[in-house]
């Protein structure tokens, strides 16, 4: 393992430019300052063969989605710096590597050493720390790939096994399209909560086949699926779909593969179009969760992709009727999820206590906001909830913040940087 660089350049540079907008002793500077530099001190191992791992913080193991999502604030300082570049290139190798040992994974271990969560009922390899089907899982690491190329320039990592990787996504989007009848995943955990675990012997929520969405076992969350045609994970599966198609036609030269993707990404936005809008309402708004056959679950959390992210994962603008509609829904009681306190208001998850808030979902919610306003107010709120960590949490109560869970979360530090740069100016090109 090669010891990851510990000073960046851009990075002092941007900490300096974070302190003159905020004020070079503000609350939110001291905290950018950390989570940023928290990031790629603790969570960045490079490999003997120039991968990279990125464990999720106090877990040590790596989830696809969590690790892109830890380095996406990256992005921004990866066209300037080759070394950050190279780092997230190796995280990309690294992430293509372990779709190709099973697309069907969300978390895996640094080697083939067999830890794992628990010792679940379904095709586990030494190389897995966790098999729970989650269609986000392989839509992260192709969004990453996609945004560095755009941002940067850079294409050294559309390997041969970056295409393997990707026609193997496509296979099994259109497997689990009909996932009753074709699918080889089950996943059963024994002695735990329900949501740990999938129904039917391991087989998930009944869906209604092919009918273009993609089902999935569980939420981002690692949360097991009510209704297994899981709206927002499908939207930014409709996104990647897209990026595919573009990077086979500029970067690949495969028109056949162009057309596929393309395609396909059309039948699954045209489906979520059609079966996700809630019927029956006075305003049109997507639900978070579907079957096919006319059950709704109105909700979202705050793990992304979520419905509140839509604008953020690219599906769609911020002003968007339909989006509005749902963001409207989504941060009200209406969805069970909201909470609302003494300290804070905000969305939280069934994966954490009644009336706890996720710090991602309050940063999700500045970023896709078009609110100078709101934005002050949630800043503000982040400002006062750490509960003198001067971290980002999983999650906390709306009553009393320093009641938290995970002291250590990347994932929610990364989204609070890159709130933060947003805040400065930065913006990705989507």
């Amino acid at each position: 393992m090669i010891t990851v660089k510990k000073n960046y350049e851009i990075i002092n540079d941007t900490i300096q430019l974070v302190k003159k907008q905020f004020g070079a002793d503000s609350k939110l500077a001291t905290m950018f300052e950390n989570c940023i530099s928290n990031t790629l001190n603790t969570t960045i191992k490079i490999l003997d063969d120039g991968s990279v791992f990125v464990i999720t913080g106090d877990i040590p193991a790596m989830w696809l989605r969590d690790s892109a999502c830890q380095l996406r604030p990256f992005l921004f300082f990866a066209k300037e710096d080759p070394s950050i570049r190279e780092l997230i290139c190796g995280l990309i190798a690294k992430q293509m590597d372990c779709i190709l040992i099973d697309p069907y994974a969300n978390a895996f271990n640094e080697s083939a050493n067999g830890n794992c969560w628990e010792h679940d009922k379904t095709d586990m390899k030494p190389e897995l720390w966790e098999r729970k089907f989650e269609i986000d899982s392989l839509c992260f690491p192709i969004q990453l790939s996609y945004l560095l190329w755009k941002n940067t320039g850079c294409t050294s990592h559309f390997t041969s096994k970056w295409l393997e990787a990707a026609k193997t996504i496509l296979s099994v989007f259109r497997t689990e399209q009909d996932h009753e009848h074709l699918s080889p995943y089950s996943f059963e955990r024994e002695n735990c909560v329900p949501t740990d675990t999938l129904s039917r012997n391991g087989k998930g929520a009944l869906v209604k086949s092919n009918i273009n969405l993609i089902w999935s076992g569980f939420r981002p969350s690692d949360d097991s699926c009510t209704y297994g045609y899981l709206i927002p994970s499908n939207m930014l599966a409709s996104v990647i779909l897209e990026n595919i198609a573009e990077i086979a036609e500029k970067i690949y030269q495969n028109r056949e593969l162009y057309t596929y993707a393309h395609n396909f990404s059309l039948c699954v936005r045209a489906a979520i179009e059609s079966y996700a809008i809630v019927p029956g309402q006075e305003k049109e708004f997507y639900a978070y969760e579907v079957d096919g056959f006319g059950e709704y679950n109105i909700m979202d959390d705050a793990n992304l992709p979520s419905l509140l992210s839509l604008p953020y994962i690219g599906y769609c603008d911020k002003q968007d009727k339909r989006y509005l509609n749902t963001r409207e829904i989504v941060l009200s009681d209406r969805n069970p999820y909201y909470y609302e306190g003494k300290y804070a208001r905000g969305i939280g998850s069934p994966h954490t206590p009644t009336r706890y808030i996720w710090h991602i979902g309050l940063a999700m919610q500045a970023l896709t906001s078009s609110s100078s306003e709101e934005k002050e107010q949630i800043l503000k709120i982040l400002s006062q909830t750490d509960a003198g960590t001067g971290f980002m949490h999983e999650s906390f109560l709306v009553d009393d913040p320093s009641q938290y869970t995970r002291p250590w979360f990347s994932w929610a530090n990364s989204v609070f940087c890159e709130l933060i740069l947003d805040c400065c100016g930065y913006q990705l090109n989507l």
